[in-house]
């Protein structure tokens, strides 16, 4: 069984290989084409799509509109819009040394690409970075997370059937079925997880020198500092981290409160989860994705003080939104990334200390600072390092297009949306046309110490 998987997939990739030889990918109304395709395979199908995340999830059809389909749209829409001048050869200037040459760079696609995603955002995650890749000119072979079952089996389902399967191809599976894609030899890998398993795919792409996007984690910081507006902040740091059940990678891991606002603050938050009712039957809440994941979460929430919430049901994969409070950086809570409706909150007196902390820890993907201060803006943008963030508001960096999205250090390296992603996915050839009908004899011989000196000038030019 395992040499027919390996088999199956070995052919998947060499006919993709042969159709992206063919040069019809190279066309961009070619990939204008697919573009549009993919955004009405989904269109027609939205149904399908909402009943496999509500059987993962109990994810309802407005969360999963703006949270999932909405932004593939956008993309696509702005794409279709765009391509043509991403993809237009650049003109650069040329030196006085090439005179009287012209320079460009040149913007080409890299060839089979894997894109492996991740099962919080099923589909925003598999099909933003797959609408990249098309964009830049490459086929793609997309590995769904098999822990979001139903909607790993549905884009399988509607992909393969309705989509050319030499230009996009979805394979499902688990651990068994992605080592043996890894196998293979691609020109671009695209991954969306945990950093335990990043590393992982990190090392098998090493072994072919296949370049690689790791789009992570981490534990992100919301700070709020005194000059806070509190309850803005609040509204919207709750919004954000309850999001999906806290399954998140950019929400708010947990809270770092200045000392003299913390009971106001806890006060506050409590009255927003409350306001908000978070409940599957109100739309605004999921489930954990698995029971696995729903019993270790309960086990962090059994080891902290809990000041709000707490209330779980390990076989519904339910568990309440819940405040952690009294937490410091040493607790198991504080030891890796949450991913889930648990929020810590810590204290702190001074600023400078909790930047030096942050500075120590591993480079979280998100950081998020409220305050009205224009000198502690500018303090946090400059001393804290992390993937990207916001300025009193939360997590809605990756809606912006504008905003390339992806990590740094440990939460990932790469970086994709909108132009990002188309260069992600390209190798910008570099193009030197000159004409023959000048030449300058500086470079070559007999030489002299006045072509060196003059060599020297011009390249200072």
């Amino acid at each position: 069984m395992n040499n027919d998987k390996k088999t199956n997939i070995k052919a998947l990739i060499s006919n993709q290989r042969d159709f992206f030889r063919s040069g019809k990918t190279l066309e961009i109304s070619y990939r204008i084409k697919l573009l549009k395709k993919i955004k009405e395979l989904l269109q027609n199908n939205e149904a399908k799509l909402y009943e496999a995340i509500y059987l993962d999830f109990k994810k309802s059809e407005i969360e999963t509109y703006m949270t999932e389909l909405g932004s593939i749209y956008h993309e696509i829409d702005r794409a279709c819009r765009r391509l043509k001048y991403w993809s237009k050869p650049k003109r650069v200037r040329t030196n006085i040394l090439n005179f009287p040459a012209k320079s460009s760079v040149v913007a080409e696609p890299l060839g089979i690409c894997l894109v492996i995603g991740a099962w919080n955002y099923p589909y925003n995650v598999s099909i933003l970075p797959l609408i990249a890749a098309v964009c830049a000119g490459n086929t793609v072979v997309l590995k769904p997370s098999e822990i979001a079952f139903n909607t790993s089996k549905v884009m399988a389902e509607l992909f393969n059937k309705i989509l050319n399967v030499e230009a996009i191809a979805v394979i499902e599976g688990g651990v068994e079925e992605t080592s043996l894609i890894l196998e293979q030899k691609f020109d671009k890998i695209f991954f969306t997880g945990s950093t335990k398993v990043g590393k992982i795919i990190y090392a098998k792409a090493a072994e072919k020198l296949t370049p690689v996007i790791l789009e992570l984690g981490g534990k992100s910081p919301a700070i709020f500092t005194e000059t806070a507006d509190l309850k803005m902040g609040v509204k919207r740091m709750v919004w954000a981290k309850f999001l999906n059940a806290g399954q998140t990678c950019i929400a708010p891991d947990y809270c770092v409160v200045h000392h003299s606002i913390k009971e106001k603050f806890l006060t506050l938050l409590v009255q927003e989860i409350q306001k908000a009712n978070y409940a599957a039957e109100n739309d605004n809440y999921v489930q954990v994705i698995n029971q696995n994941n729903t019993e270790r979460l309960v086990d962090l929430l059994k080891k902290s003080n809990v000041y709000h919430g707490g209330d779980y049901n390990i076989e519904k994969r339910h568990i309440a939104p819940s405040i952690l409070n009294n937490v410091s950086f040493e607790d198991d809570v504080m030891d890796s990334e949450i991913f889930g409706p648990l929020l810590p909150v810590l204290e702190y007196s001074d600023l400078n200390i909790l930047f030096e902390k942050l500075q120590s820890r591993p480079k979280p993907l998100a950081a998020y600072l409220f305050t009205n201060k224009k000198a502690i803006k500018k303090k946090f943008i400059k001393e804290v390092s992390f993937g990207g963030g916001g300025i009193n508001e939360i997590i809605m960096q990756f809606t912006n297009p504008q905003l390339p999205f992806g990590g740094v250090g440990e939460s990932g390296f790469g970086s994709y949306h909108g132009k990002e992603g188309f260069s992600a996915f390209s190798h910008y050839k570099s193009i030197m046309d000159k004409p023959t009908f000048f030449e300058l004899s500086l470079k070559y011989s007999p030489y002299s110490l006045k072509k060196f000196k003059l060599i020297k000038k011009l390249l200072r030019l």
